[in-house]
């Protein structure tokens, strides 16, 4: 019996750590890249890198990725090239709805190309490629299943067209103009941009039909309102949707604004600005502002080597009668930023918002939003904090205000805080995601702040609509807080556009708004030099969720299960804005990613 015992403990033991041993040997999938190509994340950092592409041996499938030629294929099966095309529709939605994030395990066959490594993939024990092949969307070892057909016939009731995003215009699926297109997808006429506009070589037969049916297709994504004017406040947004590419000629209405407020100073320009691009028009205004007497004055972003992150910064320092930044030369002050993007004019308004000055910001590529407030009230409390910092106290060397945070201005109420004094997510922020009722929706460049984060889970299990839409530089990152959310079934969107989603804000139950310079993350509640608003107000609230919304309705849904490159075929535009978008120093053709 005691034998009968110990051999029992032994087999648990060897079971149990077999099971550990094939466990660790699964890997996530990433992405999709076709059905018979994945992206398998093998180091488990959460990004694709070299090595990490898949090409699932003996399989053939149809695609609506546009890289690769499916010429061959089609022949074999005697399709029509627009049959095929609609075949990998349901082919790629079939293996991304089935695959993405799934743990697989990978057996290698030794086959290998420049652009992949061949192996057989295993979802729980099952073969991924004869999954594939019973559904009827692939041809496995020279074999079609009985399905093939019937996903065929429903192939053929499905219309689609190609968009080139540089050039705005939609093609039939066989015109030779859409196959050729260097930033295109494959999508449903009622996805088109209202603004597209048909390919006068393929759809010149049927071009007022087309148009006339798309529109009333498309309804459900006309773009929303992006400026509204609240009494003593003037908020507006930035579409990273339809801007792809930006530019320094100020035509955009945030530009303008800023032109308008710089034009109007009378006697001092105080600007706190994480750096600065060269956009001729307000820098002359800047300028003519100083010749008129204007008392300019500036504190910017500096790493202790003297470099800026905007190369242009010195251009609009020297205008200036009084300057600063934060080079310290205590270290512990390295690894913070000054990261506000505000101006107070003449004592009595304020600028802030999340847009950076720089072209991108100031064009409207990057989603943000820019924010007038006509008050002396708030405008002394930015003052103050100014002062500090021209004075030379940056980061946690700055003092507490003493003075009001919360101002009535007409129907808005409207708190002040400043980081990392304040620590505003900690002491506000999770206050407010924990009392609400009906939805939070985040439009934000990040999300690392795990209090924040665990606050969005617990709003979302007591049946608070939570979602949020997240840039993709970042949402791959170690500390990213994306999978961590969706795994706990909060939905996040990567957004697949050129232009970044830089807004830093949270949209509360048509109540509250919270906005600002500081990203939702630790250095930007304790370490950076930020501002955040807290905006009470209905109807604002109102206005930034249809937009919110909006952006939702235009980025697909197969973002909420993966993430996109912020440079490369599938971040619309991001292959042809002459950006480096994900600062690995190639731009556009020059990244493998465009290529």
């Amino acid at each position: 019996m005691k034998n009968f015992t110990i051999v029992f403990i032994i087999l648990t033991l060897a079971a149990f750590s077999a099971f550990k041993i094939y466990r660790s040997s699964e890997k996530i999938v990433l992405k999709v890249v076709r059905a018979n190509i994945l992206q398998i994340d093998f180091n488990n950092n959460k990004i694709t890198d070299n090595n990490e592409t898949v090409c699932v041996a003996n399989l053939e499938t149809f695609s609506t990725n546009l890289q690769y030629s499916q010429e061959d294929l089609t022949q074999k099966l005697a399709l029509k090239p627009e049959e095929a095309m609609s075949l990998g529709f349901l082919t790629d939605k079939f293996a991304e709805d089935f695959i993405i994030n799934r743990k697989v395990r990978v057996k290698f066959t030794g086959n290998q190309t420049p652009e992949c490594r061949y192996a057989n993939v295993y979802v729980d024990r099952e073969d991924y490629a004869e999954r594939i092949y019973k559904n009827g969307f692939g041809r496995y070892n020279g074999k079609v299943s009985d399905k093939f057909r019937k996903n065929l016939e429903t192939a053929r009731k499905i219309r689609l067209v190609i968009l080139n995003h540089h050039s705005n215009k939609y093609h039939k699926t066989t015109c030779k103009y859409g196959l050729i297109a260097h930033d295109a997808i494959v999508i449903q006429p009622k996805d088109l941009p209202d603004n597209a506009q048909p390919c006068k070589f393929c759809h010149i037969e049927a071009k007022r039909k087309t148009s006339v049916k798309r529109q009333n297709t498309a309804v459900n994504i006309q773009p929303a309102p992006s400026q509204i004017t609240n009494g003593s406040i003037e908020f507006l947004l930035t579409d990273l949707t339809t801007k792809l590419k930006p530019d320094n000629t100020c035509s955009s209405q945030v530009c303008k604004t800023i032109l308008r407020e710089i034009n109007s100073a009378h006697s001092t320009i105080d600007a706190a600005i994480y750096g600065w691009d060269s956009v001729p028009a307000l820098e002359t205004a800047f300028a003519n502002a100083v010749k008129r007497g204007v008392k300019f004055r500036i504190v910017y972003d500096e790493t202790t080597r003297g470099m800026s992150y905007y190369p242009d910064t010195q251009k609009l320092v020297a205008l200036s009668s009084e300057h600063n930044n934060d080079k310290c030369a205590d270290s512990a002050a390295t690894n913070s930023i000054m990261h506000n993007k505000f101006l107070v004019i003449d004592g009595q308004k304020v600028i802030t918002g999340s847009m950076n000055y720089s072209e991108t910001g100031l064009s409207g590529f990057n989603a943000n939003n820019l924010i007038v407030i006509k008050s002396k009230e708030i405008a002394e409390l930015y003052t103050e904090e100014f002062n500090q910092m021209i004075e030379g106290k940056f980061h946690t060397a700055k003092n507490k205000s003493l003075l009001p945070r919360t101002y009535i201005l007409g129907r808005s109420k409207i708190s002040v805080y400043f980081s990392p004094q304040d620590r505003v997510i900690t002491n506000q922020i999770i206050n407010l995601v924990n009392t609400s009722r009906q939805y939070v929706y985040i439009p934000a460049f990040l999300i690392t702040h795990e209090g924040l984060s665990q606050a969005l889970i617990n709003a979302k299990k007591r049946g608070v609509d939570v979602k949020l839409i997240i840039d993709a530089t970042n949402s791959s990152s170690s500390r990213s807080a994306v999978w961590r959310l969706r795994n706990a079934g909060v939905p996040v969107k990567v957004e697949n556009y050129a232009g970044k989603m830089h807004s830093k804000s949270i949209i509360i139950d048509n109540k509250y708004i919270v906005t600002g310079s500081m990203n939702l993350s630790n250095s930007g509640e304790k370490k950076n030099d930020e501002n955040t608003l807290i905006i009470e107000d209905k109807r604002l609230a109102e206005f930034y969720r249809d937009f919110f919304l909006y952006l939702w309705k235009k980025i697909p849904d197969k973002y909420l299960n993966q993430n996109v490159r912020a440079e490369g075929k599938d971040s619309i535009g991001s292959c042809t804005d002459g950006i480096d978008n994900n600062f690995d120093g190639k731009i556009d053709s020059a990244d493998a990613a465009c290529r």
